[in-house]
């Protein structure tokens, strides 16, 4: 009991990394051995699958229906826009150096093998976002049309909470606990779930590694490698832009706010880092107003590193099954990792659990994930400091923007 305790409160990133590392040596070990435990590494899968799906709609409506709509107005309105072209850029990024450096192209699953599927003109899936039956979407898994039944619905439920009419005021609220308490009922799950991945990524690893060996670990290093390239050049690039757009000393900018992105860092976590990166942002010359407002928001619905990592993983995966991703599923993807990186950087664990769903979406195995999980640690640091430094950007246009507003 004492034992099991322990292990509960150990730190997840630590019981994953084990798990990946003990993987590997039992795999290099035990060589086609190893495949014996791989039903381990099958029932993590299906676990994976039966709460990607409910975990990611909830956690949307809930995130839109905490939106008062009304009050939301024009500064929500820009960072809003920020958000969704940095996210679109992230995955982009993401995409376009996978493309180019292939990782995990000598790498193969046993027994996975991947159909190409036919592709649909882009009118034909902007019309599927739209689901003809409530019921039909969720049982066929079909993301997009998910995430645009728990948009309109939280856009709903905002709308009654904040109406002036004392009786829809308590159909909203009463909604709103609803989704909330099967909100917590499906993360109660997620939680086991998490408890059960290392034993689960401990197999899977354990059977790549069997089969394959070394060539695995290279490919997760090139995968590692690929995805601090992409950061390096989305700081570069994409967030020095919008630094020297909004009339900010680039250098300076990130010198003030150095505490913030080490801190996230270090910690991998946003919300524990969101007091110092207020802090951070008021040093680099950002009102109190604009920080206390913007980077809570930030913290729950922005995640950059996250949209890059999607963008990376998925191309890795096609990678792995030689699946051809044609120009409409790069749109998609952009377009589904845009959201989903907007809607779930507050859900525990949330790139394991929206890759999920993605990979699932385009046929591709959920083997991967367990695979990424093994370096999920060092990715999530770089995926954090950025997600924390692409707020506190954000905060200051928008804060640049209302000044030069103000002025006039």
């Amino acid at each position: 009991m004492k034992l099991w305790n322990r292990y509960k409160e150990s730190s997840f990133v630590l019981k994953m990394s084990l798990g990946f590392v003990l993987g590997t040596i039992a795999g290099i070990v035990f060589g086609k051995q190893a495949e014996i435990i791989s039903p381990l590494g099958t029932l993590l899968i299906h676990l994976l699958r039966l709460i990607a799906i409910p975990v990611i709609f909830l956690t949307v409506v809930l995130a839109v229906n905490q939106m008062n709509i009304k009050q939301l107005g024009r500064i929500g309105g820009k960072l809003l826009g920020y958000y969704m072209i940095t996210t679109a850029g992230a995955v982009l990024i993401g995409l376009g150096l996978a493309w180019f450096f292939e990782p995990g192209n000598n790498l193969t699953l046993p027994d996975k093998n991947v159909e190409q599927p036919d592709t649909p003109p882009i009118s034909e899936v902007i019309l599927q976002i739209v689901p003809e039956n409530l019921f039909k979407a969720f049982t066929s898994g079909d993301l997009m049309s998910i995430l645009f039944l728990a948009v309109i619905i939280g856009m709903a439920i905002s709308m009654m909470k904040f109406s002036e009419e004392e009786k829809m005021k308590q159909y909203g609220d009463m909604l709103d606990r609803f989704f909330t308490a099967l909100n917590e009922m499906f993360f109660k799950i997620l939680r086991g779930v998490l408890l059960y991945a290392p034993i689960g990524i401990f197999a899977i690893t354990a059977s790549a590694f069997g089969g394959q060996g070394w060539s695995t670990l290279e490919s997760l290093l090139k995968l590692t490698g690929v995805f601090y390239l992409g950061i390096l050049l989305l700081w570069v690039f994409v967030y020095a832009a919008f630094l020297k757009l909004s009339g900010t000393s680039v250098f300076s900018f990130f010198r003030n706010t150095r505490e913030a992105y080490t801190t996230a860092f270090f910690t991998s976590s946003s919300i524990a880092s969101l007091p110092i990166a207020i802090e951070s942002a008021k040093k680099a010359g950002i009102s109190a107003k604009t920080a206390n407002f913007t980077l809570p928001i930030g913290a729950v619905f922005n995640s950059d590193g996250g949209a890059l990592r999607m963008g990376v993983s998925l191309v890795f995966a096609a990678n792995i099954t030689d699946l051809t991703l044609s120009p409409t599923d790069f749109f998609v993807i952009v377009l589904i990792g845009t959201l989903l990186s907007i809607g779930t950087a507050g859900v525990p664990a949330a790139g394991l659990v929206t890759l999920s769903a993605v990979l699932t979406m385009f046929g591709l195995p959920l083997e991967v994930v367990a695979l990424i999980a093994g370096v999920d640690a060092l990715i999530g640091m770089g995926g954090t400091a950025s997600n924390v430094i692409g707020d506190i950007i954000g905060a200051a246009v928008v804060d640049r923007t209302e000044k030069r507003k103000t002025a006039t």
